[in-house]
């Protein structure tokens, strides 16, 4: 094949790798920003210049062969080593730039990293962010993405993390709610309570507390029922402040509803175990060369949630006015 076919493949080659990585013609050209006919008719002139079939269609998924497998993974770590190179000479310019891919969880995302990301845009006007808010755990190298921020006790050995805070999770209700019921006083009266509660696999939720200070006790686990499960820590967090029930939150799902006065920390002297994380990272594939716009975010984001979300205002016990204390 002459030099002249090789210039005019490399592009189809490309898109063949990421269509490997990808799954589908749909996610592929998602991916590169194109049309998925683009996408089709770019993997058909690729096969038939090469000669051979390259891709299997299905009406659920695309395959590569064998003779396209073997064409993706062996020119997968050349165009790997290209965009790191062209990275590697962006950054020599000093500033950062370029587009960030970052996921992120919803809810964190909403109340906690968008509200930030106007200052860094403007501290950083060459950097642009695109930001995917889902709560499935996506895969970074598949899926494209430069960066995630995950609430989770152990990121993955294979990628990088960085610490950006700690975090605890709180039981939180209204101040008519706890007029109506009462404020428990020990764990064990959440059992007369509704427990507005985050679904796991069990049957039965169950909730543990650890005491704050040893004199209070041990720790204690509760069987707890409510009318209203949710995935999404905003949803409960709008049902607490609807007077519904108690709610057990992440800290930064809590944290404005609070300082606001709106909900009031329920058993302050005790802490909730094992329902959340406790720590907030922020997360990327290995790599040797880290890109300056990346790093930039990150070192951005370190800073600006060193302090984490502790910053709360609770008092059930008197419910006319709050009390401010630090965790």
């Amino acid at each position: 094949m002459n030099e002249q076919k090789i210039h005019e493949l490399w592009g189809h080659v490309h898109w063949l790798t990421v269509l490997d990585q990808q799954g589908s013609y749909t996610a592929a050209a998602a991916r590169l920003g194109v049309s998925k006919a683009a996408m089709s008719q770019r993997i058909a002139e690729l096969e038939r210049l090469a000669g051979v079939a390259l891709v299997q269609r299905t009406t659920r998924s695309v395959r590569l062969t064998e003779a396209g497998q073997r064409l993706a993974d062996q020119a997968r770590p050349a165009f790997e080593q290209i965009a790191q190179s062209v990275a590697q000479v962006r950054d020599l310019a000093g500033a950062p730039r370029g587009l960030v891919r970052l996921t992120a969880p919803v809810a964190l995302a909403r109340q906690q990293l968008v509200p930030r990301l106007a200052e860094f845009l403007r501290q950083h006007p060459e950097v642009r962010i695109e930001l995917n808010l889902s709560d499935r755990l996506a895969s970074l190298a598949t899926e494209g993405f430069d960066l995630a921020i995950r609430h989770t006790a152990h990121p993955p050995d294979t990628h990088v993390a960085w610490t950006l805070c700690a975090t605890r999770s709180v039981l939180v209700a209204s101040r008519a709610y706890l007029r109506r019921h009462g404020t428990p006083k020990h764990p064990s009266d959440l059992v007369d309570h509704n427990c507005l509660h985050y679904p796991r696999s069990q049957d039965n939720p169950a909730w543990t507390l650890e005491p704050r200070e040893a004199r209070l006790g041990e720790r204690v686990t509760v069987q707890v029922r409510g009318s209203l499960a949710a995935n999404n820590s905003e949803a409960l967090r709008d049902a607490a402040l609807d007077g519904l029930g108690i709610a057990l939150l992440p800290d930064f799902s809590a944290q404005a509803a609070l300082k606001a006065g709106k909900l009031v920390e329920v058993l302050p002297g005790w802490t909730p175990v094992g329902s959340f994380a406790d720590r907030l990272y922020a997360i990327r594939p290995y790599s040797a060369h880290v890109p300056l716009a990346v790093s930039a975010l990150v070192n951005f984001l370190r800073e600006a949630m060193a302090d984490g979300f502790g910053d709360l205002e609770s008092s059930p016990q008197n419910t006319g006015h709050t009390s401010r204390h630090k965790t």
